[in-house]
């Protein structure tokens, strides 16, 4: 840099490794996931090539919710074994609305949920702010809340809001057997509960049970059309048909009744016949992927390394490693640059000094790799995260 030019600055300087981990990952030839919305327009446009098979393209189009999105809205009932199912263009707002109307029906404005949900993480404290909620966090233990913790709960609730599985814990599902026993000890304290289910379509594995059973447990479900399912957009929420009416007015007061949806609706349509009866293998080979991932990193010698959970719960699960955040991210690019392989293209997060963390998923792509595949990818990144720590060390 000449002295004539302005350091970098640290946003300056994360936008540009981020720019090259994106390059990396679309140029890599091996990853173990390819979401759709890292593709370019083209491939994003390729979705719809199947719409015919799909809905009747001589059908008018969509207005304002009817149509195609009407369809779409009866088959996630349908898979939900709900009465009815709202579209939304927004998990967010299926969310304030679905608990806005709870709140109405109990008097209650008070939500119980985990210090880890979305709500309180992700969405910038839009239950208090927007609807006038109150959220009361249940725990903010990295884990899904206990009966006992709901049942202790020092303060009365209308709604308990559960996210399965919790995403920020490291996709975390309880037991069979706890879920049924959080929801009967909010049934206990006349409390209705609600399922965060944006990644809800891959749990089945887990709880060994079907979309409706698991959903049969709450008395409203928001789930997600792009997280899992590879759509453009979308959300819906469903529930008793009473509740869904209402929850159509709230939606036109939140400015969610868009005026023509049938590009998100098409595409969801497209993700619930290709990918919802995949997700079952993707869950069932990143369990293959985490264990070599941890034989891999033990063969390297790496002094500590963490997968979390051990055996995912989704086809989505936690990596935790002893080193900086930004020397992991520069091992991973590299690794893909020079090999055309990418283990990890998401970013790492800083947990404290010396570690991070980064969320690995297992989609179609994935199913290709065998346990060796994976333990040969993680001695390519060992070697050239050694070689970027001692850089980082010099440095410094």
């Amino acid at each position: 840099m000449s002295d004539t030019e302005e350091p970098e600055s640290e946003d300056e300087r994360r936008k540009r490794l981020r720019q090259r981990r994106m390059s990396a990952h679309r140029s890599a030839e091996r990853v173990l996931a390819r979401p759709g919305f890292l593709g370019t327009l083209r491939e994003r446009l390729a979705l719809l090539e199947r719409a015919p098979e799909l809905y009747n393209l001589d059908q008018p189009s969509d207005m304002y919710g009817d149509g195609v999105v009407e369809a779409l809205e009866e088959r996630t009932a349908g898979l939900l074994g709900k009465e009815a199912a709202a579209f939304f263009p927004t998990g967010t707002m299926a969310q304030q609305v679905a608990l806005r109307c709870w709140a109405g029906r109990t008097g209650d404005p008070a939500v119980a949920l985990h210090a880890l949900a979305h709500p309180e993480v992700h969405e910038r404290h839009a239950l208090s702010q927007v609807s006038g909620l109150r959220p009361v966090r249940v725990t903010g233990e990295p884990r899904p809340p206990t009966a006992a913790e709901v049942r202790g709960l020092d303060e009365p609730f209308g709604t308990l809001m559960l996210e399965l599985p919790l995403r920020d814990a490291g996709f975390l599902l309880p037991s069979w057997e706890e879920l049924t026993e959080v929801v009967e000890a909010a049934r206990e304290r006349e409390a209705v509960v609600h399922f965060d289910g944006a990644r809800l379509w891959e749990s089945t594995v887990h709880f060994g049970r079907t979309l409706a059973e698991i959903a049969d447990l709450a008395d409203s479900v928001y789930v997600s059309f792009y997280k899992s399912l590879d759509g453009y957009g979308g959300a819906a929420l469903a529930g008793p048909r009473e509740l869904v009416e209402e929850a159509r007015a709230w939606r036109h007061r939140y400015g969610g009744t868009a005026f023509q949806q049938f590009p998100t609706a098409l595409s969801a349509l497209a993700g619930l016949e290709r990918e919802l009866p995949r997700l079952p293998s993707y869950v069932r080979h990143a369990r293959v992927v985490a264990a070599a991932l941890r034989e891999g990193f033990a063969e390297a010698g790496l002094p500590w390394a963490r997968v979390h959970p051990a055996e995912p719960h989704t086809h989505e699960f936690q990596l935790w490693l002893p080193y900086d955040a930004d020397v992991l991210a520069r091992a991973a690019i590299r690794t893909a640059e020079e090999t055309g392989t990418m283990l990890f293209p998401d970013g790492w997060d800083a947990r404290g000094p010396g570690i991070a963390l980064t969320e690995v998923s297992v989609r179609a792509a994935g199913l290709e790799w065998t346990a060796d595949d994976v333990r040969e990818a993680v001695a390519g990144f060992t070697a050239r995260l050694t070689e970027e720590a001692k850089g980082a060390n010099g440095a410094n």
